[in-house]
């Protein structure tokens, strides 16, 4: 059984189509649910919550109905969402507490599994602090606590890493999957940083005003293909000859997608490609600044998709 999975799912605000007859199959494990500001993500969240209702068509939740079931979803399911919304002078242990007993917990319990998930996520030594003197890491820490702390089955996390250093996203990403794969949570993580989402995600949900573009298991939608980034360098009051080289790989059949005076180049064998490459420069008598060997990513399937 899907963990979430929606069915022709619209909502629509006025004139503005917020989600478009979405058909989405969420697997057991840690999804990633990528796109831009805008794309549908928090919206396509709240309705698997309850607190919207779709314009049209269905959504089930760990086989429950988000407004039928609401009562029960609510004991299986935390939440962290991407506002700071939180009681300034409240102490995190309180707060934790609290929420642990909105979804269900009795009070005796309450107590103790909020400890428990406050020293889980680090904050074990500042359970006690007031939530406005808590730095912003700290208060995404909290959220996350918040929501692990009632032993929840599914964890859906909006921008959990917003506002973060590369340090604390690094620790947060870290977290995130050692919570999924120590406990057995299935989580959904919202975030319009690809990187990041390759980095802990198993399955991927992808969406671009409104509509899945790409959903499936991560290594299935990336591969194992090799991309050639080969940056160079165009020199002023001449001729463009990144656009010429552009020209000369495509007609040598390879795919490349331009990002200024980057190219990412992929072919089908790397010695043939680099060869090409290397004779495409020369012809144009380009500039080389850099070649590098990656491997195709969640940056490269979007953009062959929007071309």
């Amino acid at each position: 059984m899907a963990v979430i999975s929606t069915t022709g799912l619209t909502m629509q605000f006025g004139s503005q189509r917020a989600l478009d007859s979405l058909d989405v199959e969420v697997p057991h494990g840690v999804t990633g649910l990528v796109g831009a500001n805008g794309a549908g993500k928090t919206t396509l969240m709240s309705i698997a919550l309850g607190l919207r209702s779709p314009t049209s068509g269905s959504i089930t939740v760990l086989g429950l109905d988000p407004h039928r079931d609401a009562a029960k979803l609510r004991s299986l399911v935390g939440y962290g969402p991407e506002r700071n919304l939180m009681p300034e002078d409240m102490p995190a242990s309180d707060f934790v507490k609290h929420l642990a007993e909105v979804r269900g917990m009795p009070r005796s319990e309450a107590k103790g599994r909020a400890s428990d998930a406050l020293w889980l996520v680090g904050l074990g030594e500042e359970r006690f602090r007031a939530l406005g003197t808590m730095s912003t890491g700290q208060r995404q820490r909290v959220k996350l606590a918040q929501a692990i702390a009632a032993d929840p089955s599914l964890v859906l996390l909006d921008e959990p890493t917003d506002g973060l250093d590369p340090v604390q996203r690094d620790e947060m990403l870290s977290l995130i999957k050692q919570i999924s794969a120590e406990y057995d949570i299935d989580v959904m993580l919202s975030s319009h940083l690809l990187e990041e989402v390759e980095r802990v995600c198993d399955h991927i949900v992808a969406l671009d005003a409104g509509t899945v573009v790409a959903q499936g298991p991560l290594d299935e939608l990336v591969g194992d293909t090799e991309v050639v980034v080969v940056e160079l360098v165009q020199i002023d009051d001449l001729p463009d000859s990144v656009a010429a080289v552009v020209v000369r790989l495509e007609h040598a059949g390879l795919d490349v997608d331009r990002r200024g005076d980057e190219l990412r180049v992929t072919g089908v064998e790397r010695g043939a490609t680099l060869n090409t490459i290397r004779d495409s420069i020369a012809a144009e008598q380009a500039r080389l600044r850099r070649v590098q060997i990656g491997r195709r990513t969640l940056e490269d399937l979007f953009t062959a998709v929007e071309s």
